[in-house]
């Protein structure tokens, strides 16, 4: 068989650079890397245009582009994971607010369909009793599959996300991490915040896997296999499990956390039903542990 050149999108993760500098290779394959930053920037042409074979992609993106039927094939490869309790913060120069406060308020977000704003949201919504529908969401771009129909409020082209929390602008940004003394996290103590939902919910809240074009899965799902061991063999040369595994791979170890942003992105109307894990990958994919 010919050796193919994929085309790839991979982000800057510890885990990864063995692949991406070329000290790990496959005997079926070269990986021509095409650098995007953020990453996140790589997901609208792969969803539009299947731009490249192999890219890195949010797992909410993922799930929605499968909605609208896009030609894409997850991998049960984790590219990044976190805890999300970090990612929500308010100015309290503008009064005291909680995760419990946020109804009628004013919240920032950089697009509705990100996959951290979609766990912070189930977290506000299930933990926390929040209704998300009686949230002002304001947001700064278009989703990555142009078929969802965008509902909430758009900021004006010039406005940037945290100025406008600092202004007093909005009440509260999802998503955002930030050094300015003036800006405090939602949840008082992520750290513990999440520490306690990790003990109760036994989940590493995952954000980007990896996709491959099904023509790829279709046409050589042999070559498909060996990108998902390449990556495989990365993570443990690089010896990057922690404890908790924040990267997974494998159906198995990505079954709770893939169970959990399904039911959150189904709740929040990104998706038109919950979909088994298993309806999730491909007849190749499904196999990889």
């Amino acid at each position: 068989m010919d050796r193919l050149k994929l085309k790839a999108v991979l982000g800057g993760h510890p885990h990864v650079q063995a692949v991406k500098s070329g000290e790990l290779r496959s005997d079926l394959f070269d990986l021509d890397f095409i650098a995007y930053t953020p990453t996140n920037t790589a997901f609208k042409p792969m969803v539009r245009e299947q731009a490249f074979e192999v890219c890195e992609m949010a797992i909410v993106t993922y799930l929605m582009a499968k909605a609208h039927g896009k030609p894409l094939v997850l991998l049960p490869a984790t590219m990044l994971g976190r805890f999300q309790h970090s990612y929500a913060l308010y100015n309290p120069a503008h009064g005291m607010l909680g995760p419990s406060d946020l109804e009628g308020k004013r919240v920032g977000i950089r697009s509705f369909t990100t996959t951290t704003g979609a766990w912070i949201r189930g977290i506000l919504a299930n933990d926390y009793g929040v209704n998300l529908d009686r949230i002002r969401w304001i947001t700064f771009e278009d989703p990555h599959v142009a078929e969802y129909v965008d509902t909430t409020e758009r900021a004006p082209k010039d406005k940037k996300i945290l100025q406008m929390l600092l202004d007093g602008e909005l009440d509260a940004v999802l998503g955002e991490t930030s050094d300015n003394p003036k800006l405090k996290p939602l949840f008082p103590d992520p750290a513990a915040e999440a520490a306690k939902w990790y003990a109760r919910r036994g989940v590493v809240p995952v954000n980007h896997l990896v996709v491959v074009t099904e023509q790829l899965a279709k046409s050589r799902p042999d070559v498909v296999v060996g990108v998902y061991d390449l990556l495989k063999r990365n993570k443990e040369q690089a010896g990057a499990v922690a404890t908790p595994d924040l990267v997974p791979f494998g159906i198995e170890a990505n079954r709770k956390p893939l169970e959990l942003i399904v039911d959150y992105a189904f709740q929040q109307a990104l998706i038109p039903r919950r979909y088994a894990v298993e309806e999730l990958f491909d007849e190749t994919t499904r196999g990889l542990n």
